[in-house]
């Protein structure tokens, strides 16, 4: 496991999670942070791979 994360941090790439933590940080007061986290439960950071 330790490989994928250093792989990870050489490549520049975070995980979702990682990400979402990031934005939730990034709020300034309970009601942003509540903003936040709906945001993220309607998918802000899941990315599309069904491209039709």
């Amino acid at each position: 496991m330790k490989i994928t994360q250093t792989l990870r941090t050489i490549l520049g790439r975070t995980s979702r999670q990682s990400r979402e933590r990031s934005y939730l940080e990034q709020s300034v007061s309970m009601a942003d942070l509540e903003r936040r986290q709906r945001e993220i439960e309607r998918g802000l950071f899941q990315s599309s791979r069904n491209i039709y």
